[in-house]
């Protein structure tokens, strides 16, 4: 360093920096691009929602898509102290993947997945059309929502939808927070991917298929592992604030 006309080593700045009551820490990352009235404007919509779940005049659902490797994901793991704990890879990298749309039925702890190639405008559509027979027979209008995504706002999805009988309501930019689907995602790597390779594409289907089923016969536990987000820290919409 040669601000100061002076050359120190990195023990030294530690030192400093500790000593300025500074530690090591995590960075946490602040999408800035997400606007902070926008993010409070959806927590009031949700709280109508709720209201309405709770009257049993909505199915409140939450949609995403997401991209499973054949290949493991890497994670933490139990091991013995001292050493490091290998996993065996044995697929040719991250091309052999499924494309999953994912849906949260929010009011009623369950879930779906569902792929078909590529998540464009028409699987999209066809998603729609699953779902809306997954949920048939049920009371309440159904209510979906999900993100800004393309295949989300192109004008045959969202005609479509309202063909359907589907309310959409999109998330605020840049709010991935916002929707506890992406939580699912998290868990089912957790249970399937996480440190295991599959064989094939085929297992690694059945194995995600598995999963949603067993979530399912315990919605309580779904709901409070995916419970959406009704509070938001004020410290990190006051730093949204900001960074506008």
């Amino acid at each position: 360093m040669t601000t100061f006309g002076r050359r120190v080593g990195r023990d030294a700045i530690r030192r400093i920096l500790l000593a300025a009551k500074l530690s090591w820490k995590k960075i946490k990352k602040l999408l800035g691009k997400a606007k902070a009235p926008k993010r409070a404007e959806h927590i009031t919509r949700l709280e109508e929602l709720f209201a309405r779940v709770c009257r049993d005049e909505v199915t409140l659902i939450y949609i995403d898509e997401s991209h499973f490797h054949q290949d493991l994901d890497e994670g933490y793991t139990w091991g013995p102290r001292g050493k490091r704990s290998w996993r065996v890879s044995t697929t040719p990298g991250l091309s052999q993947r499924l494309n999953w749309y994912g849906a949260y039925d929010f009011t009623h702890g369950q879930c779906l997945i569902w792929e078909d190639g590529p998540c464009d405008g028409n699987a999209t559509c066809h998603f729609l059309e699953r779902v809306a027979r997954w949920r048939s027979g049920l009371p309440g209008k159904v209510v979906v929502i999900w993100d800004n995504a393309p295949c989300h706002i192109a004008r045959v999805v969202t005609g479509h939808a309202g063909e359907l009988g589907i309310e959409l309501v999109f998330l605020p930019g840049y709010s991935p927070d916002l929707n506890p689907i992406e939580r699912l995602w998290d868990w089912m790597r957790d249970e399937v991917t996480r440190g295991h390779c599959h064989a094939s594409l085929a297992t690694l289907r059945v194995a995600c298929q598995q999963f949603i089923a067993e979530i399912n016969t315990d919605p309580e536990s779904v709901v409070d592992r995916l419970w959406p987000k009704f509070e938001l820290d004020p410290e990190y919409e006051a730093k949204l604030l900001v960074s506008t």
